[in-house]
């Protein structure tokens, strides 16, 4: 009986961590502390020795505070959160109205191409969403837009911020596989692109066919004269457009590192506040101080995902998972299925963030052992798989109960907008998701074109 409990240490393990995440207590501290409490349990059944406890700080140095390609997480997010809080995403959107009113579904397409263009800027969800709520919602119902249709895009276009490049998620996720980010960049613009594309055919065709559910914008909206509309677009479009652009290209070119280009796009997004005359003392304090907690809310859960992992693998978890996988006899398909699947469901519990701290360390070793024979070259398998769970855990921000981005939107929504309208509103566009990441795996090219053209 002993025997079987100290084998099926780990699994009480993350058992319990399921269970406290639900308790209210920041998730930091939760990872943290169960990691901890699970290694004195160790220690009682002699699996575990005290001085492990020190290998788990070395590990958090080294692995948190004198990783490089991390820097660039708090000046990514010190970039979109400037340029929102200084009014030039509010700017782009309303420029993109402007020469989408004449289009059906206008208002959400503007939305859409709003959250496909601040997701290049940021990667944190809550921002965006919040954003692009309080911009855009009171305008899409006063325009008398179908409540779940303009929810649902919201929503949908909000998570892109995770996926398409610069994501911090993707900077995550090539330090914990170990790959280069300039390679994962490559490899997850074009299914960002994809499922961008993919909302906004869907919006135009049920707008189109159902003109009831998005009326047009007025016709005499924006500036009278054509020299005024291209003022604008010099003045509101094209800066923020080109920043992304100056960011990305010099990533893909390779003049510059991740690190190197977010400190670009954390300068540029300074000089466009400059430029637009909105660079105040309040919005310089508001921005840095939202980026600080920001940034203490995500290091504070790679510290203690790390002290999770680290006690986890040292109680034998990696290779109860290895048994368990290796027991199914599933081969290839069937892992990168099962896996697709246990990312999919944890997703409507827990947030991008856990689920990749905590579940791509353990897969990542099945990961290399991985063949797909003539479907996708073997040097690429790492980079495909990677792309298809940042795909994937596109969902987790919209499937119910704890899709986070629902309750974004919901908390700064009108009182009109209950709840239920928003899980409504969201199952179209989790749909869509579904079928962009079946599309990725069945035509892998989606994914390797780009590195594979670019890198060689």
């Amino acid at each position: 009986m002993t025997i079987d409990f100290v084998t099926l240490l780990p699994i009480f393990m993350f058992l319990t961590l399921a269970v406290l995440l639900f308790s209210g207590f920041p998730v930091a501290f939760v990872l943290g502390g169960v990691g901890l409490g699970f290694g004195f349990l160790g220690i009682v059944f002699d699996v575990f020795s005290f001085i492990e406890f020190f290998n788990i700080v070395s590990r958090i140095w080294g692995g948190v505070c004198e990783n490089l390609i991390l820097v660039a997480v708090p000046m990514f997010i010190f970039m979109g959160t400037m340029l929102e809080r200084s009014g030039v995403a509010n700017d782009l959107l309303y420029c993109l109205q402007v020469l989408l009113r004449k289009v059906p579904g206008g208002l959400a397409l503007s939305v859409t191409i709003m959250g496909t263009i601040m997701a290049a800027t940021t990667g944190i969800i809550g921002a965006s969403v919040v954003m692009m709520t309080l911009l855009a919602l009171p305008v899409m119902l006063d325009r008398d837009y179908d409540p779940s249709l303009a929810t649902g895009t919201i929503a949908a276009s909000g998570t892109l911020g995770i996926l398409i490049p610069p994501s911090i998620m993707l900077v995550i996720m090539a330090d914990l596989l170990s790959i280069s980010v300039g390679t994962l960049f490559l490899a997850a613009v074009v299914p960002g692109f994809l499922l961008a594309f993919i909302y906004t055919v869907y919006i135009y065709l049920r707008t189109k066919f159902n003109p009831k559910l998005a009326p047009p914008l007025p016709d005499d909206m924006g500036p009278k004269t054509r020299t005024e509309l291209w003022k604008m677009i010099f003045k509101s479009f094209i800066p923020p457009i080109f920043l992304i652009m100056c960011v990305l290209g010099s990533i893909f070119a390779g003049i510059a590192t991740p690190t190197e280009a977010a400190a670009v796009g954390a300068l540029g997004s300074i000089l466009l506040a400059l430029f637009n005359k909105r660079l105040t003392k309040t919005v310089i304090k508001s921005v840095t101080e939202r980026s600080a907690l920001t940034c203490a809310m995500i290091f504070g859960i790679f510290i203690g995902a790390t002290a999770f992992s680290y006690v986890f693998r040292s109680l034998g978890g990696d290779d109860l998972i290895h048994h368990f996988v290796e027991s199914m006899g599933l081969g290839s398909w069937g892992i990168l299925f099962f896996m697709m699947g246990m990312v999919f469901l944890l997703g409507f519990f827990f947030d991008w963030v856990e689920i990749t701290l905590i579940v791509l360390p353990l897969f990542a070793p099945i990961l290399a052992t991985l063949d797909f024979g003539t479907h996708l070259d073997p040097t690429m398998v790492i980079p495909w798989v990677a792309v298809l769970i940042a795909v994937n855990l596109q969902t987790s921000f919209l499937t119910p109960p704890f899709g986070f981005a629902l309750f974004y939107l919901k908390g700064v929504a009108p009182p009109s907008i209950k709840i239920q309208t928003i899980y409504k509103g969201i199952i179209p566009f989790v749909a869509l998701q579904l079928i962009g990441l079946i599309l990725i795996i069945v035509f892998p090219d989606l994914v390797l074109w780009l590195p594979t053209k670019l890198l060689d």
